[in-house]
């Protein structure tokens, strides 16, 4: 590595160390932030530049670059978030004069919508994981058939993060109380709310733990319990068997599912913020859609002067 690599590397450890010790990033985020910040380092490299020495224009010129390179706008504007955080940093650690960022705008890109699948199509993704169980020609299938149900309804009943789900304690299946206290982004903690349901199944999914250990899910994998992608794998293969679209199925499409459910139902928005471990409400208000229509319903149905 050149001297002028190591020094623009040297500048982005202080940064990552930041996030990690004073909010609480999680490892998978602080991966994804030197990832994109490697990209825009070897940018500047490249063109022989001090980060601490940038000017709008090298922003705006890389930025150009992603475009050029057929980034999507979305991960565009994540990228360019990630380099605010990291030029306000050096702004406000005396690293750097300026923040070069400011006067910079993000890519233009439209609200996409979440995927979302009906009550009917979560319905039969749940029946598939229980016939599965019940059809298991063996103690092993019926294990593992037993812990993707359990799996199946403990989301759709808690809209739990996937990180937040595979790497339950144990103790969780144990507990009396009819909530689960999840520790989420930023080590922030929340209460979420269990059904008897979902109770059954953690219950159901504990008897075939022979073995001790500290997580609900456990796996043979560096982290000791299920990864997400292998929840994400077993979950497609229970969509195709209910006749769902494989790409229309993720653990985070039936989050989506649960929030989005509960709003048709009459939630309040706060209140799936809360659940769904939400800092900001705007990054609730995805769901506004769901809210709309469901006004419009009200007042065909309840206007006394509608045509019904």
């Amino acid at each position: 590595m050149s001297r002028g690599a190591q020094a623009r590397a040297g500048l982005m450890q202080p940064y990552l160390d930041m996030l990690a010790a004073e909010r609480g990033a999680s490892p998978n985020t602080l991966a994804a932030y030197r990832r994109d910040l490697d990209d825009y380092l070897a940018h500047l490299g490249a063109e022989g530049l001090d980060p601490a020495a940038v000017e709008p224009p090298v922003v705006r010129a890389y930025m150009a670059d992603l475009d050029a390179r057929g980034l999507k706008a979305s991960s565009a504007a994540r990228r360019l978030s990630c380099i605010r955080g990291f030029h306000r940093f050096l702004y406000a650690e005396g690293y750097a004069p300026t923040d070069p960022t400011a006067p910079v705008s993000g890519p233009k890109r439209g609200q996409a919508l979440p995927k979302v699948l009906s009550v009917a199509e979560v319905d039969r993704l749940l029946a598939v994981a229980k016939d599965a169980v019940a059809q298991a020609p063996h103690a092993g299938e019926a294990a593992r058939a037993q812990r993707l149900l359990c799996l199946l309804e403990l989301l759709y009943a808690t809209g739990l993060r996937v990180s937040e789900l595979v790497s339950l304690p144990r103790s969780a299946a144990l507990t009396k109380e009819r909530y689960l206290m999840v520790r989420g982004k930023g080590g922030r903690e929340r209460l979420v709310p269990l059904t008897e349901v979902a109770r059954a199944a953690m219950s159901a999914h504990l008897a075939h733990l022979t073995a001790p250990g500290p997580w609900l899910f456990p796996a043979d994998s560096e982290s000791g319990h299920l990864t997400r992608q292998a929840f994400a794998r077993d979950l497609k293969g229970v969509a195709a068997a209910a006749g769902i679209r494989a790409d229309r199925v993720s653990p985070h499409v039936l989050r989506h599912a649960f929030a989005s459910h509960l709003l048709q139902n009459g939630a309040d928005l706060r209140v799936v913020q809360e659940l769904l471990g939400h800092a900001d409400i705007s990054t609730t208000q995805i769901y506004t859609h769901v809210l709309d229509e469901r006004l419009k319903s009200m007042v065909r149905d309840l206007h006394p002067l509608s045509d019904g």
